[in-house]
């Protein structure tokens, strides 16, 4: 796959897929080319088979206009989301409607050498089950927990994966030998985002702020309409802002009094955990410490156990904090919260956004949007057969 800058072709192609039904007046007004270039442009998607020319639009008088689309069936694409908790796969076509999507959990058998084993027959049985050619398939986009790097499609060292040897893993070049099939790789919040800002492209949303609270804490943002990115993988540096000097470290790496050692699930655990060794009452203290888990922290909550609500809510009144001071520097326009933590229950979610509101420098001339996403958990392999269909070169 070519990685160049899109070439007129392809942009007149991608404000298709954006925008729907588009006129040749419409795309006029967007792109720089005269309008014999545009006409020839448009006449080689139509043979190529990536739009179609089969509506009507509406007249002002004389002919009505053309309308093109594009054509949905002619090529489909594959998107990845390889996560601590669970990992998923969805066969998309060019409108990036989802054709076959398969979720499982990722467990202690499921060593990278297992998920690729699994990723292939999936993959296989998907475009069997759909009857798309292998030859029809542009590649798979793969959104993963990082840190990575992306331009030799390594995950480096992910941390808390239940299963042994996530560590230097080449999976775009595993998946790419097993598939036959182009492979790209991007950290899991950077394809959240795409697959977000996509979904919102109607309300043309050119700054955008992306946090997924769980196991880790992961960050992406938009700028301009494009990913920010930094000299490095950036997707866990929001876990090491320091939020209390001289606060605790997660496990034996990172910042102490880094935001991921008061705002993720392992720091959530190890709390409630070491409060019901010492005898705080709770309705799980039936339950041996060292074996409390997230689901049943939840379960808990929701039954409205003091303690565990009381921690929750000290989590999210931290998230919150953290949430603002990002809000602070980047002046995002929307801000998009998920993962496991956010999404345990509303009123934790509702926790997060106030107590970021009300910690905005510059409210309320400015305040963001807030909100939990269109695409939700599939966002990450939504955005990332998205992100593999915007780096592909038009021929």
């Amino acid at each position: 796959m070519n990685m160049k800058h899109p070439t007129i072709k392809k942009q007149v192609f991608e404000f298709i897929i954006r925008n729907g039904l588009v006129s040749k007046a419409a795309l006029m007004d967007k792109m720089t080319v005269t309008s014999t270039s545009l006409s020839r442009l448009l006449e080689e998607l139509l043979t190529d088979g990536l739009i179609l020319a089969s509506e009507l639009g509406l007249s002002t008088g004389g002919r009505k206009p053309i309308l093109y689309r594009v054509n949905p069936d002619h090529r489909a694409v594959f998107g990845l989301e390889i996560s601590r908790f669970s990992s998923s796969i969805g066969l998309y076509d060019l409108n990036l409607k989802p054709l076959s999507f398969e979720r499982w959990k990722m467990d202690e058998k499921m060593t990278p050498e297992a998920l690729v084993a699994k990723i292939t027959k999936l993959a296989e049985q998907m475009l069997m089950d759909c009857g798309i050619d292998r030859e029809k398939v542009i590649g798979i986009g793969i959104g993963a927990v990082g840190p990575l790097s992306r331009e030799d499609g390594i995950m480096l060292k992910p941390r808390y994966f239940p299963a042994e040897g996530w560590s230097n893993v080449p999976i775009c070049e595993w998946l790419e030998q097993r598939l036959g099939l182009t492979a790209l790789l991007d950290n899991g919040a950077n394809t959240a985002i795409i697959g977000e800002h996509w979904a919102l492209r109607n309300e043309e949303v050119k700054h955008m702020l992306y946090v997924h609270a769980g196991v880790g804490l992961r960050t992406s943002m938009i700028a301009s309409g494009q990913i920010v990115r930094g000299a490095v993988d950036m997707e866990g540096s929001f876990g090491q802002m320091i939020i209390q000097t001289d606060g605790p470290r997660l496990g034996d790496e990172g910042n102490y009094g880094a935001l991921e050692a008061l705002v993720s699930i392992p720091a959530l655990e190890k709390k409630i955990r070491s409060q019901l060794k010492l005898g705080r009452a709770s309705s799980l203290s039936g339950i041996p410490p060292e074996q409390v888990q997230f689901d049943a922290l939840q379960k808990a909550y929701r039954a409205k156990d003091a303690f565990i609500t009381e921690q929750f809510l000290q989590t999210a009144t931290y998230l919150g904090i953290g949430i603002a001071n990002l809000i602070n520097i980047l002046h995002p326009e929307a801000v998009i919260l998920g993962g496991p933590l956010v999404n345990a229950h509303k009123s934790i979610y509702d926790t997060v956004i106030q107590v970021a509101r009300s910690n905005i420098y510059y409210s309320p001339q400015y305040e963001p949007k807030f909100t939990q996403g269109q695409l939700t958990e599939d966002a990450v392999t939504a955005g990332a057969a998205l992100m593999l269909l915007q780096e592909w070169e038009l021929n």
